[in-house]
């Protein structure tokens, strides 16, 4: 085969043609304009970077794929990419540093609440539930907040423990905290479901669900008074083991799996709550998931599962909608492996923590991309939608002194990219989201 031979170009060309889609849909939704009236880090010049073109090209550099502030510099060299987004210079790795250096707990605290409350006041959709989740974040090296704890990955490792409430009929992030290390899934939690509900203000709640971590009196008491339905998985403690290995009423729901319900009121509760379990033979199905009762060798036959509810809803159905739950864990790992939560890192904590909520909002915005713009039943990854409708070789032209974004793309395509575009110019809120 013949070798080819190499010749460079002087000729501005991006690889990513494509992100003049999400140009014009983060125009649309006129979110820059509302940042502008938020509390956020100034330059110490007049030649420093507006505070807007920060954030709108660290969103950029996310969205293409970037998981360290050395890789959202990288967008300097992309002369195309600034013309695009109409950017005079795109700030160096120093320059991020810098702003993000200047969240402190009380900016991070008054600027994300109230760009998240904005965001969903712009979604017509006002009956959701709210996942709760958390997860572990492994730190290398000394970051404020990095602390020793709960690390199933990376025993004895510094790690961040954010808490995020999802909401899965939109998959989207309508809160999220960083925390340090060594914090319990329900520190603080009060605060945090506050917040939450404060930027949910003209929304309704219909369901709570939350994973074993969030299992403790107070947080029921805390749904109780407010009228919110909850589902809450159960840590498997002694008394309840004891109550579980008691039941008799076992219903059979499918073949190896059973189901049953009853009233139970744990030592320190306020009140009886409605428990349902779920046991799974394993010589039937032997990868099922759920918990031993293992002591003394007890019922090895099966794994259970355990949930507290306050709905009166059949049993079967009240275990179907947790079951839906398993989403959440997907959007963290998404999250983490596409949009790179674990990467982006500073040593102050709070300038971690703005990256880490803005990277949040890069992430409903690419949400509301896949529900608007492509309106799939089945929702691309990021890494998907890179090759899919970002990853178009480009170049500018001047015709009659106006700007032309030159892509190369086959023939056969060019009529769902006009159509595409066509959604993005005219998508303006309030915007109708759903998953289905």
């Amino acid at each position: 085969m013949e070798d080819l031979q190499i010749e460079y170009s002087d000729r501005d060309i991006t690889p990513w043609g494509g992100m003049k889609l999400m140009k014009n849909l983060v125009d649309q939704t006129a979110i820059k304009a509302y940042m502008n009236t938020l509390d956020l880090p100034e330059p110490g010049s007049n030649r420093g970077y507006d505070p807007i073109d920060i954030i709108e090209s660290f969103w950029v550099s996310v969205w293409i794929g970037a998981s360290r502030f050395t890789h959202s510099s990288w967008l300097r060299y992309d002369n195309v990419l600034k013309k695009i987004f109409s950017w005079k210079e795109v700030p160096s790795q120093s320059t991020f540093s810098r702003f993000f250096h200047k969240f402190t707990w009380k900016r991070n605290d008054a600027v994300f609440p109230s760009l998240q409350r904005w965001f969903f006041e712009q979604l017509h959709f006002n009956n959701m539930t709210l996942d709760l989740d958390s997860s572990v974040v492994t730190r290398y090296g000394e970051q404020e907040g990095a602390k020793i704890g709960y690390n199933p990955r990376k025993p004895g490792r510094p790690s961040h423990h954010p808490i995020v409430a999802f909401t899965p009929e939109m998959r989207m992030v309508v809160n999220a905290w960083l925390r340090p290390g060594n914090t319990a899934d329900l520190s603080n939690y009060r605060s945090f479901l506050d917040e939450t509900f404060s930027i949910l203000s003209n929304k309704k709640v219909g369901l709570i669900r939350a994973d074993s971590g969030f299992f403790a009196n107070g947080f029921m008491e805390y749904c109780e008074e407010r009228n919110l339905n909850y589902i809450n998985a159960v840590k498997l403690y002694k008394p309840i083991k004891n109550e579980v290995f008691r039941q008799k009423g076992w219903v059979a729901l499918y073949d190896g799996i059973e189901i049953t319900d009853w009233s139970f009121r744990l030592p320190g509760w306020s009140r009886p709550r409605r428990m349902i379990a779920v046991r799974k033979n394993l010589s039937k199905r032997p990868k099922s998931g759920g918990k031993l009762l293992l002591w003394d060798g007890i019922d090895e036959r099966y794994r259970f599962s355990v949930f507290v509810t306050n709905l009166d809803l059949p049993a079967q159905m009240v275990w179907n909608l947790y079951r839906d739950r398993a989403d959440a864990e997907n959007r963290i790992k998404e999250l983490k492996y596409d949009f790179g939560i674990d990467s982006f890192c500073l040593s102050s904590f709070f300038a971690t923590e703005a990256a880490f909520r803005l990277i949040m909002v890069a992430y409903n915005l690419l949400s509301l991309f896949r529900q608007i713009v492509l309106r799939e039943r089945k929702q691309s990854t990021l890494k998907t939608l890179r090759f899919k409708c970002f990853a178009l070789g480009a170049w500018m032209t001047k015709h009659s002194r106006q700007n032309i974004l030159k892509i190369a793309l086959a023939r056969e395509k060019r009529a769902w990219l006009d159509g595409l575009f066509d959604i993005t110019r005219s998508a303006r809120p309030p915007y109708r989201c759903s998953n289905a």
